[in-house]
């Protein structure tokens, strides 16, 4: 059984009593599409950075780049997300080295063909476990921390596709669906702490996991949904962000077509 021990913390109010507002973010899942976006954002506004991901030469790539980008400080930690043995590590590693982070944003994921998922039991467990079951381990460690400290902001990137189950995507669906479901009992439960909890929810986006979908070209600017996030992280808010925006209403709809019409549709 795991059990959470965390080491003692500060941090230091403004002069209205307010903790400070996103200085200091840690991004799990730095190396992704996304994530590249967001933190280049994030460096031209002078943020701190801790980013976690496999590859160290790709973060000291990265480390290199945000800070002639502008970041104040980058701090990188070569870790693989989705084994949970290494999770205590890495909140270790928070604690130590980036005393006081006010912001946390969960970006990493996997999305196998749907074929795959289907004829390999191998293939869907995998893809359940990185999208969802380490997901939440991880989350857990940062969510007790920020309780606990009652201030902060975590912020989890999971999918439009967790929306409904299609034909087309459930094993990759059904895993950021129960990630959303589990974010939105999070938010409920650190709401007295006053943390806020943030879904993020993109449509299709233009990265090296959708390239080899059918109409990748057509997908969203991973600049204009990193944009969305980032302004989401500095308001801390809504709740529920889809990016873009469009995809709120379009999960609307899809959301309220019978199931009887539904499960012909090809999509």
């Amino acid at each position: 059984m795991m059990t959470i021990t965390a080491h003692p913390t500060t941090t230091q109010p403004d002069s209205t009593g307010a903790h400070s507002v996103m200085k200091k973010v840690v991004i799990l899942g730095a190396t992704s599409g996304i994530a590249l976006e967001v933190q280049r954002q994030l460096a031209h506004r002078g943020c701190e950075l801790l980013l976690v991901a496999r590859s160290p030469h790709r973060l000291a790539e990265l480390q290199a780049d945000l800070m002639i980008r502008g970041a104040l400080r980058v701090e990188i930690l070569s870790a693989d997300l989705a084994n949970i043995q290494q999770h205590t590590a890495i909140f270790d590693f928070a604690q130590r080295s980036f005393v006081g982070f006010d912001t946390v944003l969960l970006s990493y994921g996997s999305m196998h063909s749907q074929r795959d998922s289907e004829t390999s039991v191998d293939t869907l467990l995998e893809e359940l476990h990185v999208n969802f079951v380490s997901a939440t381990a991880l989350l857990t460690w940062f969510a007790y921390d920020l309780e606990r400290r009652r201030t902060g902001c975590l912020a989890v990137i999971t999918s439009v596709a967790g929306d409904r189950g299609r034909r087309s995507n459930y094993v990759y669906g059904s895993a950021k669906g129960a990630l959303s479901l589990f974010v939105q009992g999070l938010r409920s439960r650190l709401h007295p702490a006053g943390v806020q909890v943030i879904t993020i929810k993109p449509g299709p986006v233009q990265t090296s996991m959708t390239d080899h979908l059918q109409n990748a070209a057509s997908f969203a600017d991973p600049q204009r949904v990193a944009s969305d996030i980032v302004q989401a992280l500095e308001r801390r808010s809504p709740e529920v962000l889809y990016t873009p925006k469009i995809w709120r209403y379009i999960m609307t709809a899809v959301e309220h077509i019978p199931e009887a019409i539904f499960k012909r549709m090809s999509f």
